[in-house]
Order: C-alpha cells, then sequence, then structure tokens
C-alpha cells in the first residue's frame, strides 16, 4: 500500500511539472513514455544515455532521477573551455537535463567521500563504479532541436511539436 501512494505521488508531480515548457502546448500524461534503466560498472554515463536514446529513437527525452556511483567523472565548469577529470569513488547527487537521439544537454553534482560536492555540464568518460539507476521521460509529441542562439551562438534547445511520420 505504501509503494503505491509513492507512485501516485510520482505521476502528480511529473503531470504538475511538465506543463512549464513555455515554447509550446503542454503535454498531459498520455503523451509521455518513461523508462527506468540500469547501467553497469565501467560504462560511460552519458554515452550510454545517447546510446539508449538512439535506440529508442527518442526525439525530446529528460533526465526524472538518477542514483549511483562513479569512478571516473569529466564534468565542464561555468564558462571554462575544458573539463576536469578526476578519478575517485563518487556518489551522483543530482543529474537533470534533456536529450534527443541527436544532441544532450545534461548536468551533474557528484559528492566525494567527504561529502564535498561539485557540479558540472556532463562531458564523456564518466566512469559507473557500482550502478547507475536512471529514470527517463520521452515526451511523445516534442522534439528538440539545437540551433545557434542570437545573442551568444551557442546551439540553444528549440522545442517543436514532433513531425507526424515521427510518431
Amino acid at each position: 500500500m505504501h509503494g503505491s501512494k509513492q507512485f501516485v505521488f510520482f505521476v502528480f508531480l511529473i503531470h504538475t511539472a511538465i506543463p512549464a515548457f513555455s515554447q509550446h502546448d503542454t503535454v498531459n500524461m498520455s503523451n509521455v513514455k518513461s523508462y527506468a534503466v540500469r547501467l553497469l560498472p565501467h560504462q560511460d554515463l552519458k554515452k550510454e544515455i545517447q546510446s539508449f536514446a538512439i535506440k529508442h529513437s527518442i526525439k525530446a527525452g529528460v533526465i526524472v532521477t538518477c542514483v549511483g556511483s562513479l569512478e571516473q567523472l569529466n564534468l565542464r565548469f561555468a564558462n571554462q573551455p575544458n573539463g576536469v577529470v578526476k578519478k575517485g569513488h563518487f556518489e551522483i547527487v543530482s543529474l537533470t537535463g534533456t536529450f534527443s537521439d541527436s544532441s544532450l544537454h545534461l548536468h551533474m553534482a557528484v559528492s566525494d567521500k567527504h561529502g564535498n560536492t561539485i557540479g558540472g555540464h556532463l562531458l564523456d568518460h564518466n566512469f559507473i563504479y557500482t550502478t547507475v539507476e536512471l529514470v527517463l521521460v520521452e515526451l511523445i509529441q516534442l522534439e528538440f532541436l539545437r540551433e545557434a542562439d542570437e545573442i551568444y551562438g551557442f546551439k540553444e534547445l528549440v522545442i517543436v511539436p514532433k513531425k507526424a511520420s515521427q510518431e
């Protein structure tokens, strides 16, 4: 009984959070598909998410939750040109972002054995230590594209309705 109450609460959170998109119509619960994924030791976290999106032809996805551990991290900090690689044992405190079968924009926070926490833009070569448990949601009627922003020139998120042939 306790587990079912948690599930209803979880669905309520997703349902109330999704309409926050500002560029397009809201997405209701019948227009999402959820996935639960477990990744294994030594896999590359970012590459596995990208491979999953390609395998399932996901055009618009979001990270709902992620827990696990890393034996190596590679993060790019704010406004820095390169990433920082660290070896050791790290707990994933948070992983958030958007992804598709053509791009990812993910940020991660991790803590070390002393509880010191750092975070940044997820790069390749974040290797799993024991496990990573992910819950992903696909927004079935949308497509995430990346186009150069007029102000800074970076490729930024553009949300469009998914083409009928892709549904």
